[in-house]
């Protein structure tokens, strides 16, 4: 949505804006989407395909998740960076491309660096304006002007035009620590549209009745990672322990959810299928 707005409100606004998230598409694939392919570079290269970066000449490319790009592409993306030239995969001929790269990551790539798994140089070619976006909890004024705008939208969508939030519901939506932040808010108003049989959507329709009270006497710290808790506890158990569908259940990336397992003191039981807590 930053990346969104960022193109809408620059001079490039009348040029496309093209996103792919880095996480999303297996390695094997995503050298072809961010480079395009020539015809007959690889067996079922019938055409010749325009990859992502050259889509958005003219206007802005946006890299979701960039600390998950694979080691060889983060090569072939500084040069790029560096060149502004690419070349399709099976292709001989440079091509010019002239677009503005924004990349959004929840990874934390210093410590990726330190690790081994993202490039310096590549990091500092990215790194030269950077826009730090606390989590939801931390932006307490934005939490309600999303859901309403999520809401207008999944109303329009389905047909459902009119819908509202209950004042439990809006109380509830206040309180809640969103783990999984804009993804997680979107995620629960959507289901909640599409289930609602009523004009006003509940606290039941967002599913957050048993998830939006804290123990009594708890400090806010400590209501928060109960609820994280509970959540991602439930998520794994729901999942028979595996991390990848549990990291969509709550909308976070994997590396999101392995950091809220090590914050919370998490293991994982790998033969029970379940989450465990040590002591």
């Amino acid at each position: 949505m930053v990346a969104m707005a960022i193109h809408r409100r620059s001079a490039r606004k009348d040029g496309p804006f093209v996103a792919i998230n880095c996480g999303a598409i297996p390695e094997t694939l995503l050298e072809s989407e961010l480079f395009g392919h020539e015809k007959g570079s690889f067996t079922g290269a019938h055409v010749q395909r325009k990859g992502r970066i050259e889509l958005a000449t003219g206007g802005t490319l946006f890299l979701d998740e960039i600390g998950e790009l694979p080691a060889l592409l983060q090569v072939k993306l500084l040069r790029f960076l560096q060149e502004q030239r690419i070349e399709r995969v099976g292709g001989r001929q440079e091509i010019q491309v002239d677009s503005r790269v924004i990349a959004a990551t929840s990874v934390d790539l210093k410590k990726a660096i330190i690790d081994g798994r993202f490039r310096e140089d590549l990091f500092y070619r990215l790194a030269v304006v950077v826009i730090s976006l606390p989590p939801l909890r931390e932006r307490d004024n934005d939490i309600l002007l999303l859901a309403q705008d999520f809401l207008r939208r999944n109303a329009a969508k389905t047909g459902k035009e009119g819908l509202a939030f209950s004042q439990e519901a809006l109380r509830a939506l206040g309180d809640h620590p969103w783990p999984g932040n804009i993804r997680e808010l979107e995620n629960r108003v959507k289901r909640a549209v599409i289930m609602a049989e009523r004009k006003r959507l509940s606290v039941e329709d967002l599913e957050l009745s048993s998830l939006g009270v804290a123990a009594h006497g708890a400090s806010l710290k400590e209501a928060r990672e109960a609820v994280e808790r509970e959540m991602v506890q439930r998520a794994l158990r729901k999942h028979g322990g595996k991390i990848a569908p549990a990291a969509v259940e709550l909308g976070i990336s994997r590396p999101t959810f392995y950091e809220l397992m090590e914050k919370l003191g998490i293991q994982r039981a790998e033969r029970e299928g379940r989450a465990a807590e040590p002591g």
